[in-house]
């Protein structure tokens, strides 16, 4: 891409949906994205438009200032908000609207899943949650139930991304629900081992998405 999308391809970049970057827009729009390599045309029906990992890292920059002579465009309605999985440490949303939140994203990404696979599984991440492994792995256990750690770590789980590639830490005080988690993310298609810590010999997990 050698220039930046225009305003109108940005907007609708950024209303792609935050899990599946599914995208909506006019058919000439859409084609302008593909051609820029932002978004590509699944080819099985219905032939929706997602955003490629080029787009997915324009949606998550800051967009340019604009120049003073070009009046803002007015700010769109956003129903709740913009989803963002709870990693642990933060605090966040509970309760019912949450719980039905999440489970709406598991769903996103299980069709993109099938949608991006070439056999259509959906038993192995995809490539966004490859290029999103803390959100992706937390994902995967707020929607199988883990609670997250608040601003308290001894309440819930906390994932964290780690030197190693493809590889995100999960970390739980609790040895059993360690071990749940250990469970969650192996049938959500991660490779997962349990390590210490050398120097506080703590338990944790390394997990990785599978491939095959």
């Amino acid at each position: 891409m050698t220039r930046p999308p225009t305003a109108a391809q940005r907007r609708v970049i950024d209303a792609a949906d935050p899990v599946t970057g599914r995208l909506r827009g006019t058919p000439a729009q859409l084609t302008a994205l593909v051609a820029r390599g932002l978004a590509f045309r699944h080819p099985r029906p219905p032939h929706d438009h997602f955003l490629t990992p080029a787009g997915h890292r324009v949606r998550e920059a800051e967009p340019a200032a604009s120049p003073p002579d070009t009046p803002a465009p007015p700010p769109e309605p956003a129903a709740g908000g913009v989803f963002a999985a709870r990693v642990g440490g933060e605090e966040g949303p509970a309760g019912p609207s949450r719980a039905r939140e999440v489970h709406s994203a598991w769903q996103g990404l299980l069709e993109l899943r099938r949608m991006t696979s070439p056999d259509g599984a959906v038993d192995r991440p995809c490539a966004w949650e490859r290029a999103h492994l803390v959100r992706a792995a937390a994902l995967a256990l707020e929607a199988a139930g883990h609670p997250p750690a608040g601003p308290d770590p001894a309440d819930g789980y906390r994932v964290r991304a780690t030197p190693q590639p493809e590889a995100v830490a999960v970390y739980e005080a609790d040895g059993a629900r360690l071990r749940a988690c250990a469970d969650t993310l192996r049938e959500a298609g991660w490779q997962v081992g349990e390590h210490t810590g050398p120097r506080t010999a703590a338990r944790y997990l390394l997990a990785s998405p599978r491939r095959v």
